[in-house]
Order: C-alpha cells, then structure tokens, then sequence
C-alpha cells in the first residue's frame, strides 16, 4: 500500500552531525577508514555526475538544434507539397478546357452555326461550377489568320465577388482578340508581341479588367487534330485564394508565410507576426534581397520557369529591426517563390527548457545523492539499531512479516488469524492516503485493545502485515476455541466506529485461520500461512465474515499434485511422450467404421499412460495445453497419411487465438494433402467472444476440404446461433443426453430436438457416450448418422479390425 508514513513513527531517533562523529569516535581507525574511503568515493560520484550532466547537456543541445532544423525543413516542404498540389490540380483542370477548346474548333469547321457559341458558353459556364478552386476560365481561338473569323469566337466565364457564377460571351471583335488581353501581355514579356501562340505557363499577377480582380493565368495551347494551334484556353486562379493557401502555414507562434511572384512582388503579407509594422519590414527586407533572382541563380535556371519538379530549399538569414529570422525558401510549380521565415529566438527558445531542466536535474541528483549519502553513512554507524528496527511496521508500530515468519519457526503448533479490511482500496480512494494511513493505526489500536479483553490473552501476538492485512498468532490457540475467537472478534471490531474529518467511515474485516497441530515439518511456517490465506479467499468467496482451514481441503497437497504433473508434463513434451489413442466411430447406416477421433495421452517414466484428465487442467494453468495440441496435429495427421479413414482433433477456443498455432496446422494441411479427411472439433461449452478470429480460421481450413464439429453438443451454452455462426459441418451430442436415453425420455425428446434441427441444416450427428446396446438401439431409432462410445470400442493406441 502507497501511504504517508513518517521517518518520526519509524522507532529510530534522528542522528544528527554531533551524533554521526561522536558514534565515529567510538569506531576503530580501520571502520573510521572504511567510513573516510565511502565518503571520498561519494565526492567522487557526485562530481561524476556533474561532469556527466554537462558534457550531456551540450551534445544534446546539438543534436535538438539539428533535430529542430530538420522538422522545420519537412514542415517547408509540406506546406511547399500543399502549395504544388494545387498548382498541378490546376493544371489539370486547365488540359480539359484545351481538349473541350480543340474540339468546338473541330465543330466549327464542320458546322457553321450561331448555336455553337451559346454550347460553348455553357460548356465554360458548367466547368467554372465544377472547379470549385478556379475564379476564371478562358477558351481563346487565333484570330490573325482570319480562318475562325465569324466561326468560333472567343468565350470567357468568370465568378462575380458573391462566388456566384457570371458568363461574359466576348462577343466583342475587340475582345475576342486575345493579343490584345492583359495576360498575353503578361505571357509575352521579354517577347516579340507579334510571335507565335504562347506555350502552356503562369503568368505573374495581373489586375485583370474582365473580371476586375487580382489573379493569376495559366495558359494552355489548344491544338486541333491537325496537331496545329489553333488558339489557348486559360484558368484564372484568385490572388486571395493563393494568400488563403499560403495563411494556413504554422510551424511556430511567430512563424510567417510569404509568396513572391516572378517580378518580385508580395502577394500575401505576414498576418501571423503581431507587429504589422514589424511585418512590413520583414517583406520589405526580403523584396530588397530579391530572393528570386537568387534563386533562379543558385538553381542555374531561367526566369520564365523556375523548377517543374520539386526544388531544393535554401536558406538565409535576415536581421531587421535587431530581431534575426531564419528563412526557407524555393520555387512553387507555378514560378512563385514560397518561403517560411521562423523568429530566431523561437528556434533556440526549444532548447532553453532542456538546459532550465538539465540544470535543475543537476541540482536535484546533487542534493539527492548528497542526502543519500548523508542516510547511507548514518545507516552505517547506526547498523544495530535500524536491525531492530526491519522487524517493525514502521506505521502501526506492530510487528511485521518478517517478525511472524521469524516466530512461526520457533513454534511446533499454534493458531494463525488473517485479519483483512474489506474494499480497503476503496478507502484510500474515496478519501486519500492519509485516511488509508488513519485507518490502519486505528485498526491496530483496536486489535490492542481487544486482544487483553479477550478470552485467550495469554501468549497472542499481533502483526501487521503487507498492504491491508493484519495478523494474530498464539502459540495456545488450538481447534476447539479459535471459533469463538474469531466470532468474538468479529463482533468487536465491527462495532467500531471510525470518524474521518466528520466523515463516518464503515470499516468491515474478513478472517482467515489455520491451526497448526504440531506437525513440524519443512516450510511449516509457510504452510499456516498459506492455509490461512485460502480460509481468508474461501470466506471472502462464500460471503462469510471468517472462517477456519479444514485439514480435508488439503491445499497443500493439490499445489504440490500441481507441481509434480507440470514437472511430468514437461518432461513429457521434451521427451516425445505425448501421442493420439484413437476410438472408433461407428457409422450406423453403413454399419462400419469410418472415422477416429484422436484423444491425447501420455506416457509416464515408468510406462504407465496418464489419461487426459490427469494433465489437462494443469496444462491450461502453466500455459502448455498449446504445445499439446501441436503435438497431437503433428502425430495424428503422420498416423493416418496412410489411413483411409477420416480423423478428428480437438482444438480449444484459446487454440484458435495462437497465431503461430492456427499457422501450424495450416501448413500441416498444406503438406499432407489429406485435408479433406480432417475434422476439427470445436467444444460447444467455450465461451467465443471473438468469432471474426473462429471464423477466419474455419474458412482458412474449409479451403482444404476440412470439416468443423461442434463437440458435446447439449452441455454448456446450447446456442443454436453460435452454431450457424461457426458454419459447423458436425453436431457430437453430448454423452449427458445419449447415456441415459434408454431410460430418459426428456432426455430422448431433447436428443430428438437437436437430430432434427441437424437435418434440417444437413449437417451430421453423432452420438457419444454410446455404453450400452440399450442406447445404441435409441440411437438408431433417433436416426443419429453415427456412434461412438464404448459400445464400439475404448480409445485404443492403434485402429481396431
């Protein structure tokens, strides 16, 4: 039990400075030389671990610095990712509106009519309200040859300031020219105007007079089947929706996002830097640098198209105003220049805690370690007195554990009681620690003031033992008074009454008690200890407020039963000595046999064969009824290779749940090739509380031909659910119903029940527990498929004629 128990309550004085050196006085020179050799050697540690701390401090200030420079990097090319994938799902939607443009040119050619303006109209107005992201889209034919003059005008749709779609048909001779557009002016910069059609790029940002708003263009040619140009379609995309884009960067608190088109001018501003002023600054300082014109060189590209695929980040470093900002920065997809700049002070701000807290971690172990060896040199001139004190419970000043079992050896007989607060956890719980600490000194103080009242005070002792529990040993308690003991002190202790902070607390115990009768032997003390603990369990179980360890539940010998068939158990799985024995099962329309089932066994050192319910309650308990199982498959699918017979094996819910099991057998299928004369049987009383697991491993050997029975069918949860569930092949009616059949006719109708509903379903019976030709005659007239029970034949160790 955690408690707050106190250094003054522990039966040891303080040792103060003066009394550390007067006791060291007293000491012979070698024991004060061990004592100056400990303290030397505790300098020493302690200087160790200043030295330690500091040398780690450093490495691991570098190694966060690179750690927090590399997060920052992937943080930039996340966002940088975000930022391109929206750039080339832009240009996706573009390609479409070239591929529409090229075949309205197609039309055109073939049918001169004022109808394909108004299709073309709507075509850009529905793929506007199915591009969500795009304010803007274009579809431009040439003009300068004359060719598509009158035929197919230009078309351009864009959405009005509500985000409502508006279609604007350039029917405009002047406007359908798209030289004559701010976005081919934009395109052709640094070009002769009257060059060719424009290839597929970004313009930078532009006041756009069409739609009166600040976007960007993208520009794709439109090329007939001919494989001419025969005009562009374009896709504008809203400057604000960009700077949305670009807002949602957030690495740290002060962390800003900037996008600089290709004539180096902002398009988003700082919003995450509080100071607007401030924020300026930092944009004006990165304009001044002309970061673009820097990338562009360190990239060893052109101006016109920055990097088509992903592009290294660089770095540097800028001062304004006295504040240092780390920058990241590369080109967009779209020739924009992206970049993250990071306050400085909040890079270094991540490794300010870890140097506060290495040296606070310092100090601490210091002073620990200072303390501990202050309590470890006090300990070692006081050894004598604090031995007295490793026999008492430092809180309820009661002999403890090690004192009981320090008494019991001395003692040939006696009584043993268990005292144990009940739901103690609680308690603590509900009113902390320190009630739970309340508590226990009054239950102490209860036992000793009950203890000198009580009918048998002569040689009782009291105890306090680990957690909640508390103990009375008597060396005189024999059989025939410890009864009214224990119903004495019940009544006593539960007529107390607790007050916690005027809270009434209702403290309930439960008892325990064994008697030793003189039976000296190896581990007596741990054998009285071990019976009271079961008669404590047992009372706690059945409710009851104590009570007394009967000589005829012989706790002792079942464990030691337990230990002797694990030992045997393992040494039988080591050995090879687990095997099948196999019993027939009869089919009754056939009239022979045609299946066995494989029940385990195991052969002793003597030679002796143990049946199963000798070993398989304690294989469960030490975990090695899987190895068992393994085994059985193993033998049993080598035994009847050569068989013609089909086979059956058990296998438990707890089976079905080993991966490397339930992959055992399959590999065993896999192998063998016999498959299909393999039964699996599954006991019907396993309680399944994952079926997708059953089922997954019944469909995996059902791929093989395997067949699923449902094993003691009648017993346990009788669920006609949980049997369609498990898609079963097999009904075994359990022997409880079939052995009394003769005689039973509740038993016969139920038999009766389960035959019909496996027919109905075409699913075989078996009857087991087959004793008698009494029985076997029911079993046929209840038209069960098979039979197995002793009336055929015992399992054997090989296959009967």
């Amino acid at each position: 039990m955690k408690r707050s128990d106190h250094h003054n309550e522990t039966g040891w004085s303080y040792l103060g400075p003066e009394t550390f050196f007067s006791t060291l006085k007293q000491l012979n020179q070698s024991k004060q030389s061990i004592i100056w050799i400990l303290l030397l050697l505790v300098v020493l540690f302690i200087t160790a671990i200043g030295t330690t701390s500091l040398l780690n401090l450093r490495f691991s200030q570098d190694r966060m610095s690179a750690l927090r420079q590399t997060q920052l990097q992937e943080a930039f090319y996340a966002n940088l990712d975000r930022i391109d994938h929206q750039h080339r799902l832009l240009e996706g939607y573009t390609e479409d509106l070239a591929i529409i443009g090229a075949l309205f040119w197609d039309l055109g050619q073939k049918r001169h009519s004022s109808s394909l303006r108004q299709e073309l109209g709507k075509v850009l107005f529905e793929k506007l309200n199915t591009f969500p992201a795009v304010f803007g889209v274009g579809i431009w034919f040439d003009d300068s040859t004359g060719k598509s003059a009158g035929i197919m005008p230009s078309a351009f749709a864009y959405r009005d300031s509500a985000n409502s779609s508006a279609l604007n048909l350039l029917t405009d001779p002047g406007l359908r020219i798209y030289r004559k557009q701010e976005w081919f002016s934009k395109m052709m910069t640094g070009k002769t105007l009257g060059g060719s059609l424009p290839g597929e790029d970004w313009t930078s940002a532009y006041y756009n007079p069409l739609s009166e708003a600040a976007v960007f263009t993208l520009v794709k040619p439109i090329i007939n089947q001919k494989g001419e140009r025969v005009g562009v379609a374009t896709m504008d995309w809203h400057a604000e929706r960009i700077i949305d884009l670009v807002s949602d960067v957030e690495v740290t608190p002060n962390t800003f996002a900037y996008l600089i088109d290709r004539n180096n001018r902002k398009l988003s501003g700082l919003s995450e830097i509080n100071d607007p002023e401030q924020a300026e600054e930092v944009i004006r300082k990165i304009q001044e640098d002309h970061l673009i014109d820097t990338l562009n060189v360190e990239q060893n590209t052109v101006i016109v198209g920055l990097q088509k695929r992903r592009s290294p980040v660089c770095t540097r470093h800028i001062t304004v105003n006295g504040r240092d900002y780390a920058l990241s920065y590369a080109a967009t997809h779209a020739n924009m220049l992206f970049g993250i700049g990071v306050p400085q002070n909040e890079i270094d701000a991540v490794l300010q805690p870890m140097r506060t807290w290495n040296y606070r971690i310092l100090l601490v172990t210091g002073a620990i370690m200072l303390l501990l060896s202050g309590i470890v040199l006090f300990r070692a001139v006081s050894l004598m007195r604090s031995l007295q004190a490793s026999y008492t419970d430092e809180l309820t000043r009661l002999p403890n554990r090690a004192r009981l079992l320090l008494d019991l050896e001395k003692e040939d007989s006696g009584g043993l009681i268990l005292i144990n607060l009940d739901d103690f956890k609680e308690i603590n719980g509900s009113f902390g620690y320190r009630c739970g600490d309340y508590v226990l000194r009054s239950m102490a103080d209860w036992l000793r003031t009950f203890v000198p009242h009580s009918s048998f005070t002569s040689t009782i002792r009291l105890y306090r033992l680990t957690a909640d529990e508390f103990a009375v040993f008597g060396p005189t308690i024999s059989r025939d008074v410890i009864e009214p003991f224990l119903e004495e002190a019940h009544t006593f202790l539960h007529g107390q009454r607790l007050i916690w902070q005027q809270q009434e607390i209702d403290v309930r115990v439960t008892q325990g008690a064994a008697i030793n009768e003189g039976e000296a032997g190896k581990s007596g003390e741990n054998r009285l200890i071990t019976q009271a603990e079961f008669a404590l369990q047992q009372a706690r179980k059945q409710k009851k407020g104590f009570l007394t360890y009967q000589v005829e539940q012989q706790i002792e010998d079942a464990y030691e039963l337990n230990l002797l068939w694990a030992g045997r158990l393992r040494d039988a799985l080591q050995e090879d000595r687990i095997f099948p024995y196999f019993q027939p099962i009869f089919d009754n329309r056939a009239g022979c046999i045609r299946k066995y089932e494989c029940l385990v066994r195991m052969r002793l050192n003597d030679g002796e064969i143990a049946s199963p319910g000798q070993f398989l309650d304690i294989a469960t308990k030490v975990r090695l009824d899987r190895e068992i199982t393994r085994a059985m498959i193993d033998k049993s699918f080598a035994f009847f290779a050569e068989q013609p017979f089909e086979f059956s094996i058990n296998l438990s819910y707890a089976d079905l749940l080993d991966d490397s099991l339930t992959a055992f057998i399959l590999e065993k299928l896999e192998t063998s090739g016999i498959g299909s004369r393999a039964i699996f049987e599954l006991l019907e009383s396993d309680s399944i509380d994952n079926y997708a697991c059953v089922m997954h491993f019944i469909e995996k050997v059902k791929v093989y031909g395997c067949k699923i029975a449902i094993d003691d069918f009648g017993t346990g949860y009788s669920n006609f659910d949980h049997l369609l569930q498990l898609n079963a092949d097999i009904i075994k009616i359990d022997g409880s119903l079939i052995r009394n059949l003769d005689q039973d006719p509740a038993a016969f109708k139920v038999a009766k029940g389960i035959v019909k509903f496996a027919q109905s379903l075409e699913m075989t019976t078996v009857a087991e527990y087959v004793h008698s030709q009494e029985v076997q005659e029911k079993v046929r007239e209840l038209d069960i498929d098979f039979s197995q029970g002793a009336v055929i034949s015992m399992p054997q160790p090989g296959l009967i004629s």
